[in-house]
């Protein structure tokens, strides 16, 4: 790796003269060239890449387009990045993140654990959550490939997990749940709304919104009815 982010670095030479030289070729506006720490500009080089993946997938997105989409030299992205798979797994991961911390504001602030889950489902299927989960499923089909991305997903599968379990277990306290192993449902829970995500984005058969929030709630009805 290099001492210096390219971004920052003049090359002069001792023949140089001064009518002969030139500004140095930039990729961003003079104005854009202050130094940034190196978290800064990891995270900016990261927020340009999510636009992308939504739009092109994972597959369709090399360094020179996030380097463009960012402002800067393909040299500053190899700088900050072992990989462009580093990259577009951490655009993947922010974009989850943000999406899922929606979900959990909600449900942190719901008046009981049942109330939060329904939240839970209301949240996951809406007309603006087909791009999240084509996003989702590139990044999963991601993982069989590189095990940057399969790292990514597993610990975002992790904390999703927790989430839920901890309304499960809330509800249960609350006696709004029975529930013997929270751990086997939450897994079953995810397992059924990824598959209900993917049949809406295929809908091969057709399945709606409204539907799938119908699915995911008779399971938990049927799985956690406490009366």
């Amino acid at each position: 790796m290099a001492a210096d982010d390219p971004e920052d670095v003049r090359v002069t030479s001792s023949s140089d003269r001064p009518s002969d030289r030139r500004p140095p070729r930039r990729a961003v506006a003079a104005s854009a060239r202050t130094r940034q720490p190196t978290e800064v500009r990891r995270r900016l080089i990261v927020e340009a890449a999510v636009p992308l993946i939504a739009e092109r997938g994972t597959a369709g997105v090399g360094v020179r387009e996030v380097a463009a989409a960012a402002g800067v030299s393909v040299g500053t992205v190899t700088y900050h990045f072992g990989s462009v798979q580093e990259v577009l797994s951490e655009a993947m991961v922010l974009h989850i993140e943000r999406y899922y911390a929606a979900l959990t504001e909600a449900a942190d602030h719901a008046t009981s654990g049942a109330e939060g889950l329904r939240l839970l489902i209301d949240a996951l299927f809406t007309d603006d959550t087909d791009q999240h989960w084509r996003m989702w499923f590139d990044y999963w089909n991601a993982g069989e490939r590189d095990q940057t991305f399969a790292r990514g997903q597993a610990e975002r599968y992790e904390s999703w997990h927790g989430e839920i379990r901890s309304l499960v277990e809330r509800g249960c306290a609350e006696g709004d749940f029975r529930c013997e192993d929270p751990a086997d449902f939450t897994l079953r829970f995810s397992a059924l709304a990824d598959g209900l995500a993917l049949r809406r984005l295929r809908q091969v058969p057709a399945l709606s919104v409204e539907d799938a929030r119908r699915h995911l709630w008779r399971f938990v009805e049927a799985e956690l009815a406490g009366r």
